[in-house]
């Protein structure tokens, strides 16, 4: 699972890109309980989802040219610069050129060589988010993609990530994991796996919630949609892909009891 560890190559940041912030703020409110505080004057409507007081994400208008509403999942890099001139000499594209956030860290915007848009984050004053690994907050990114070793091999070029097969009978699955930690459970974040029919491709950001049925009853109700009803994974638990009333694609994760 993500942790606030946030080492060389794992999540330490997700945002969300919305035509209709108001929109937004109603719907996320509505299905895990959060609440949205603008950053203030200059930040172009920029702002952050907390829960319980902690930040559990951030929103802002879309920006880029023909942008659609998504999520947008941030992987921390010691130099910014520097990983996004490897992205763009390994078949990668620099959509957003490093820039600086203030003092609270460097950002750039950039897709890999099979379609899936990410970022990067060098940590500032601002390490990445305030709560990740338990309820309704991140919990896991997932890249579907329809080259998952191309992806893999770039991906590693950038992060150095360990990897893993995910150990689900039937199912091609990569799991991915820091190159710090000397637990590969511990330190694994996130999985690589193929094309759906009924996803994006690009990387998916999971949200750990208590109950899946309930929470996906209340997309519905909250006026977004179901992509992949909640399913069992075996050692994993039950997930479900849906979408927001602007179509941004997200998944949940009731995760399996331990043992």
């Amino acid at each position: 699972m993500v942790s606030t560890d946030f080492r060389i190559g794992s999540p330490n940041w997700i945002d969300l890109g919305s035509p209709d912030l108001a929109e937004s703020e109603l719907f996320y409110g509505s299905v895990f309980g959060w609440a949205f505080e603008p950053s203030g004057p200059g930040a172009d409507g920029y702002g952050f989802f907390r829960s319980k007081g902690r930040t559990v994400a951030a929103a802002g208008p879309l920006t880029e040219a023909e942008a659609l509403p998504s999520w947008t999942v941030y992987f921390r890099t010691a130099d910014a610069d520097t990983t996004a001139a490897a992205v763009g000499q390994s078949g990668g594209t620099v959509r957003v050129p490093p820039s600086d956030v203030g003092e609270e860290g460097r950002f750039a915007q950039l897709t890999d060589p099979t379609g899936g848009d990410f970022a990067v984050w060098q940590a500032g004053r601002t390490p990445g988010l305030e709560a990740v690994g338990e309820t309704d907050a991140l919990c896991w990114a997932e890249l579907h993609t329809p080259d998952a070793a191309g992806a893999l091999r770039f991906y590693q070029g950038l992060f150095d990530w360990r990897a893993r097969d995910g150990g689900v009978p039937g199912v091609e699955y990569t799991v991915l994991s820091t190159a710090e930690g000397e637990d590969l459970v511990e330190s694994s974040f996130g999985g690589v796996a193929g094309v759906h029919p009924r996803v994006n491709v690009g990387w998916l950001v999971h949200f750990a919630v208590a109950d899946a049925l309930l929470t996906t009853d209340q997309v519905r109700t909250a006026g977004g949609s179901i992509l992949v009803p909640p399913e069992r994974v075996p050692t994993v638990g039950r997930i479900a892909v849906l979408a927001d009333p602007f179509g941004a694609q997200f998944a949940i994760l009731e995760p399996e009891p331990r043992r």
